[in-house]
């Protein structure tokens, strides 16, 4: 088969399974001959043995996500290694970077922690912005300290990044200026799609009963330990609950940011 009828041919093996078929049916032949998009084009008419691009076809068709099959998902400016057992890096955590980046350049910051590292995606893409910047990230469970750990090493950042296996901060005793993460803030009850909830790791999608639960901890253990800035990722129907969590809590301000289709998706909390 050519590399425009294999082309076709999973492209019409993948209308159902996602957006845009024609688009994965050509990244995956890319991925599995290790060239790329380009060569497809270039060279559409050359015969190739598909069996392993049947395979690949397959997962994708029983919606495993993309990037679990080909171990890695472009994020910022880099691309991060991942595995099952990792939360896929999506775009909207691109805009708390940019925020959370604005605070510590304006308070010039040098010490913060993440909460919830899955890929190490926010912090390796803060240490790369703030060569003078030291992050303590955590996690609880094992595989995402494994592959954050890669993505450490991948981008040279060992000297900035230390990981701690830890429930939330509950391990970090030193002293910092922010926290960030975008932790599980989802409903237990709450439908997802195929390729998310039968693939990626509950423990970092689901929040609790109502699914803010572990949010209004990360809140309360954050101000208890007296640090003074928290930027956290949340869902888009908390905004309400939360405000009225911390307006009884007592905060300095809060401030509430949308993503890229005008949905809620996140907060800025500076405490007293």
């Amino acid at each position: 088969m050519t590399i425009k009828e294999s082309i076709k041919w999973g492209s019409s093996e993948l209308v159902e399974a996602c957006q845009r078929p024609q688009y994965e049916a050509e990244l995956l032949l890319a991925y599995m001959l290790k060239k790329d998009r380009t060569y497809l084009i270039m060279h559409d008419d050359e015969t190739i043995d598909i069996k392993e691009y049947e395979n690949l076809i397959a997962r994708r068709k029983k919606n495993e996500p993309y990037e679990y099959i080909v171990g890695k998902a472009s994020f910022y400016d880099i691309e991060l290694n991942v595995e099952e057992g990792v939360l896929i890096p999506r775009p909207e955590t691109e805009i708390l970077i940019d925020l959370v980046a604005d605070i510590i350049k304006k308070e010039n910051i040098t010490r913060i922690a993440e909460i919830g590292v899955g890929t190490g995606a926010i912090s390796v893409v803060l240490a790369r912005k703030f060569p003078n910047l030291y992050s303590i990230a955590t996690d609880i469970c094992e595989v995402p300290l494994r592959v954050a750990q890669l993505n450490i090493n991948k981008y040279e950042l060992g000297e900035q990044i230390e990981l701690r296996k830890s429930n939330l901060i509950d391990e970090v005793s030193e002293p910092v200026e922010l926290v960030v993460s975008n932790p599980p803030y989802i409903a237990e009850d709450f439908l997802l799609e195929s390729n998310v909830v039968d693939y990626e790791p509950k423990e970092a999608l689901f929040g609790g009963r109502v699914g803010d639960e572990l949010l209004k901890q990360i809140i309360l253990d954050v101000k208890t330990r007296g640090i003074k800035w928290l930027a956290c990722e949340m869902g888009y129907d908390q905004k309400e609950p939360l405000s009225a969590f911390v307006n009884e809590l007592g905060v300095k301000s809060i401030q509430f940011y949308k993503d890229l289709a005008g949905f809620d998706r996140g907060f800025i909390i500076e405490f007293m």
